[in-house]
């Protein structure tokens, strides 16, 4: 019996069956069956149910002998749901209609819409701490510094994971999480994280060899990992922000910074090196976004299939002009030759801890972190590139710059 007219393999039109009649005995007088006439070089096609043979039909009007079935055509009256259409034709291969095309473009619009509201709010709020600086700026490092490893401990924990290893016990990820947030604050007060870090390290590892049961290493390798991920990396953004007090003379927006505001003293090293980092890094993910989008076309690497080889080398270019548009306007660097080092130093930080997260998603088998931020992900999703620049930044800063005298 034919239940469908196929035009042009898209547009499926129900057939309504007037007579049918499968004994040759009986008599039955010749039926036509008129299709519609859409276009004069429309291409039709018959399709059975029960078979997936497809017979082309070369005429708008089609002549059925007696000993064939007779049906009439309505496209205008008759319409088939999804679910029939898949049992009829061919196991549902159907294409989307234009209503779903639609909502997905809606969705689209309204994701791009939440993302780019919440990138405004999370970049003022950013740029706001550090500019404050000090406590401010620790404590908001901390906050997210929890959330993060937060993310971090549930990702392990993830059937992905877990399925090639023993988690941490949940109570050993809650009280590293609270381990991981309460660095920053220690390397504040105390300016310096490496005590601190290396007993918690073995109050942990005591934990989880004293637990009930069999004890893994892979417990104890994740756990060690988010420490120094989650916790001991951050630091170093405390200690280039607030760690590096000597002012920055040269930086002209410091001369007209308000006294109640702490005036030029404000301006120091340590916020002009932070300030020009964090731009570098935004610049990189989005010349190296838009690169890919434009001209992409060789993977960088089967951990991140979407990222190219063209991406990071327009991101790369990116990085570098930022640094040193940035370097001119607060003075510092002195050389622009450090100003591209510097660009050069924050690219690769920000792509290898770009990397490293989706490394971490990868195995957990998820595409976001979490989902705490509306149109981004997670934390971890929008703070992955800072994660591994802070400590590249600090030692440029703190140990090239003073070397080499530039």
């Amino acid at each position: 019996m034919a239940s469908f007219v196929e035009i042009d393999r898209y547009n499926l039109i129900p057939l309504s069956v007037t007579s049918l009649c499968g004994c040759p005995c009986r008599p039955l007088s010749n039926k036509t069956l008129n299709l519609p006439q859409r276009s004069p070089k429309v291409r039709l096609k018959l399709v059975f149910h029960g078979t997936e043979r497809l017979f082309p039909v070369r005429t708008a009007r089609i002549y059925i002998n007696r000993r064939v079935i007779t049906a009439v055509v309505r496209s205008e009256s008759e319409s088939l749901d999804e679910s029939n259409v898949k049992e009829e034709v061919d196991k549902g291969q159907v294409l989307p209609t234009e209503k779903d095309s639609l909502a997905d473009q809606q969705h689209k619009s309204s994701q791009l819409r939440k993302r780019i509201v919440f990138g405004l709010g999370i970049g003022i709020s950013v740029g706001g701490a550090v500019l404050a600086g000090g406590w401010v700026f620790t404590v908001a490092l901390a906050a997210a510094v929890f959330l993060g490893a937060r993310e971090y401990f549930e990702l392990v924990r993830s059937r992905g994971i877990a399925a090639g290893m023993t988690p941490p016990p949940r109570y050993v990820s809650r009280v590293c999480s609270v381990i991981c947030a309460l660095m920053p604050i220690l390397t504040l007060y105390f300016g310096n994280i490496d005590v601190s870090v290396t007993s918690a390290a073995f109050v942990v590892a005591t934990a989880l060899l004293l637990q009930r049961g069999n004890p893994r290493f892979s417990q104890l390798s994740s756990t060690m990992f988010g420490l120094f991920y989650c916790g001991y990396l951050p630091c170093f953004w405390v200690k280039l922000r607030c760690g590096l007090a000597a002012p920055a003379l040269n930086t002209r927006i410091g001369a007209g910074w308000p006294f109640l505001l702490g005036g030029q003293a404000h301006w120091t090293v340590g916020l002009v090196a932070t300030l020009i980092s964090f731009s570098s890094i935004i610049a990189a993910d989005t010349y190296a976004f838009l690169g890919g989008k434009a001209i992409g076309r060789t993977p960088l690497t089967n951990i991140s299939p979407k990222k190219t080889w063209e991406g990071a080398i327009v991101g790369l270019g990116g990085c570098i002009a930022t640094s040193v548009v940035l370097s001119n306007i607060f003075s510092w660097p002195a050389s622009w030759l450090s100003a591209i080092a510097f660009g050069i130093l924050n690219f690769f930080g920000s792509i290898f801890g770009d990397l490293t997260e989706s490394m971490i998603k990868r195995d957990a088998g998820v595409k976001d972190s979490g989902s705490l931020i509306p149109g981004h992900g997670g934390i971890l999703d929008r703070v992955d590139s800072y994660i591994f620049t802070g400590a590249l930044a600090y030692s440029f800063v703190k140990i090239l710059l003073p070397l080499y005298g530039v």
